[in-house]
């Protein structure tokens, strides 16, 4: 991690967004700029919570361990989304660790002082509570797909998912290059599996496959897989 003089402008974050006005200049004197590498962890689970982050640029991917030797992944954060938030509470423990998988400049204040921003601006406070909101849904969701959908279903969920988020690159690809193994926690299962299924998809022609960068063919057919 490093420190930067310079990254966030100051309106482009979940944080900046939804403050007053007359507040910014608060944020502007409480936030720290950190710079992180690639595969950098950020935070782990089991620490005690010092603050919120923001991300200015690239990608955080959020995890949580599964099992001893497996991990299972959460969600992903990009420009303007927050994370670290889900220390907050009764027990200042994050309960999920994040790491870096591009480099990410990022947007950091103290958790006294975002607190403290609730307290004082309206939309924020309201708008995290919609994030969490959409979160819950979005937990229960996976929780649902984990214990009933085969992991074909699974795997389409995942790739539609991820172009929905990251939208497509200017080859068609994709927007987030993820390995294999990442793509396996997010999904859920073995990397041996996902490796498997993506072969068949790309078989299909439902997927190209480029390296680790993927090209969604047949979004019906990749949709039709997640009613089975």
């Amino acid at each position: 991690m490093k420190k930067r003089n310079h990254s966030c402008d100051g309106k482009s974050c979940f944080l900046c967004q939804r403050c007053l006005p007359h507040w910014l200049p608060a944020v502007e004197a409480q936030r720290r700029n950190l710079h992180f590498k690639k595969g950098e962890t950020i935070f782990n689970e089991g620490e005690e919570v010092q603050g919120i982050y923001f991300v200015y640029d690239g990608t955080v991917k959020v995890h949580k361990k599964w099992g001893t030797e497996k991990e299972l992944i959460i969600r992903f954060a990009q420009k303007g989304d927050i994370f670290g938030h889900r220390g907050l509470g009764h027990d200042p423990h994050y309960p999920i660790s994040a790491t870096a998988i591009t480099p990410v400049e990022v947007c950091y204040v103290g958790l006294d002082f975002f607190q403290t921003s609730l307290k004082v601006n309206q939309d924020l406070m309201y708008g995290l509570l919609l994030f969490f909101a959409d979160e819950l849904q979005e937990s229960e969701r996976k929780m649902r797909n984990l214990a009933h959908m085969q992991v074909r279903g699974r795997v389409a969920q995942a790739l539609l998912s991820l172009q929905q988020k990251f939208g497509v690159s200017p080859e068609g690809h994709i927007g987030i290059t993820l390995s294999r193994q990442d793509l396996a926690s997010f999904v859920g299962a073995t990397y041996e599996t996902v490796f498997r299924i993506i072969n068949e998809l790309a078989a299909g022609q439902l997927i190209t496959v480029d390296g680790k960068n993927i090209i969604l063919r047949d979004t019906q057919k990749l949709d039709d897989y997640t009613k089975e």
